[in-house]
């Protein structure tokens, strides 16, 4: 069965689509707004909600940009681990996917922060782990710049091996709380870290109680040569940004034969690429609605946020003109870069033509039509091995995410691609992946005592 999962903002993908008349009247710091749509993702089942995150306020510089706002700007937002904390409350079965830096961030913190998510959830936890791809964030954080890619990276793996370690603190059985007897906990069922390493020196153990899940779901987002590695080595699911079907069984072959190296199981990764989904009953309702949001995009607009994607400013360029050439390093999510610049060229596009293109769906795939055209493409790339399921985004909330579950999600289950129900206790259990086990107090041990 392929996975699903949404987004949790209540902005929609599209650039133009808070505007729309059936979006949301409100959703800066909306709590209710945001409670109904974990809702309707649940009432989809789709396995889990993404919530997307970062450290600064953006496009300051950029009066048109920042005036307009978009959904990956986001100037004011809940902290997302305290956002799904409250959400948990009013789900049961959905995955929890917040955003937490790597290079700002620091692990005793952060595996605290997730270990207390994954209990408050009954194990639905799952973390984003970026190493931050705006380079102001790190004005924030007492630094005059962006820390370089490569240390960012080789920071992230040692983060991830001291999360890991915290995460083990505790055996299952630990706290017994015998009123009987007066124990509340077994001293010999606690493990101290001891980590020292070139970024971190922590003690442990980690003041919170072995999660349900073992460790939270990890998912991670680089597709360049670091950022795949990372991944092979790390995640259990991966965002990918592919714009076709070839470049997405590229992406999924070249990451699941990194992943023997690491003793690691190709099925123990799931590869969920970015789209965009634009249905409606009929091919014409699909487009009249795309038609629509694509009138909410201005020149004005439209060419900042293509440059903020781009890593380069387009305003000097003819609008109308080809895509100037994008080739060169970038700090900043290089993913996006590439994918747009292949576009591009490969379609002789115009700076015009790019943004209309791209910024419907924010650099990912765009899947436009009839149920039956949608499904059928879901299925093609599911079928062929180009991904594992799909990291859905809709143009407007709660329309578009309504009309995805009233739609496509009925159909990909008729087909037999999608699970009618959840059918497991943790988000591990209902997206097929492995419970780690903790190598201080393995199941043998505990089942000899």
């Amino acid at each position: 069965m392929m996975n699903l999962m949404t987004g949790l903002s209540g902005m929609g993908i599209h650039l133009g689509g808070w505007r729309h008349r059936d979006s949301y009247d409100t959703t800066c710091m909306d709590l209710e707004n945001t409670i109904n749509t974990a809702k309707i993702a649940e009432r989809g089942k789709f396995d889990m909600l993404f919530l997307a995150d970062g450290n600064a306020v953006r496009q300051m510089d950029k009066p048109a940009l920042f005036a307009a706002n978009s959904p990956s700007d986001r100037p004011a937002v809940f902290e997302p681990v305290t956002l799904l904390s409250a959400v948990a409350m009013h789900t049961s079965r959905i995955g929890l996917l917040a955003t937490a830096t790597t290079t700002y961030e620091e692990p005793y913190l952060l595996a605290r922060k997730f270990a207390s998510l994954d209990h408050l959830s009954k194990g639905r936890a799952c973390w984003n782990v970026v190493t931050t791809s705006y380079p102001g964030d790190a004005l924030n954080f007492s630094l005059t710049e962006h820390v370089a890619r490569e240390t960012r990276y080789e920071r992230a793996r040692e983060f991830l091996d001291v999360c890991k370690g915290l995460w083990d603190s505790w055996a299952d059985d630990a706290f017994v709380q015998n009123k009987d007897t007066g124990q509340y906990l077994d001293p010999t069922r606690v493990h101290t870290l001891h980590h020292k390493g070139k970024h971190f020196t922590i003690k442990g153990p980690l003041n919170v109680a072995r999660m349900p899940q073992g460790y939270p779901v990890m998912f991670m987002a680089g597709q360049s040569e670091p950022g795949r590695d990372l991944a092979a080595y790390g995640a259990d699911c991966v965002f990918a940004v592919t714009n076709t079907k070839k470049e997405g069984q590229a992406f999924y072959a070249d990451i699941k034969g990194r992943m023997g190296k690491y003793g690691r199981h190709p099925d123990h990764l799931k590869i969920m690429p970015g789209a965009s989904v634009y249905v409606g009953r009929t091919a014409s309702e699909a487009e009249e609605f795309y038609e629509e949001l694509q009138s909410l995009i201005s020149p004005q607009v439209g060419v900042p946020y293509l440059s903020k994607l781009c890593e380069m400013d387009l305003t000097p360029f003819p609008l109308d003109g080809p895509m100037p050439d994008l080739s060169g390093e970038t700090n900043a999510i290089a993913s996006f870069r590439n994918s747009i610049a292949e576009m591009a060229t490969r379609d002789k596009l115009t700076i015009r033509q790019t943004y209309e293109r791209v910024l419907p769906s924010m650099g990912h795939v765009t899947f436009k039509g009839s149920t039956k055209q949608v499904c059928d493409e879901i299925e093609d790339w599911y079928t062929s091995k180009a991904c594992d399921g799909f990291n859905i985004s809709v143009p407007t909330v709660p329309r578009g995410l309504e009309t995805v579950v009233e739609l496509v999600i009925p159909e990909l289950q008729r087909r037999g691609l999608f699970h009618e129900d959840y059918t497991g206790k943790t988000l591990r259990e209902n997206m097929g992946l492995p419970v780690p086990t903790n190598p201080h107090f393995p199941p043998w041990r505990e089942a000899a005592k």
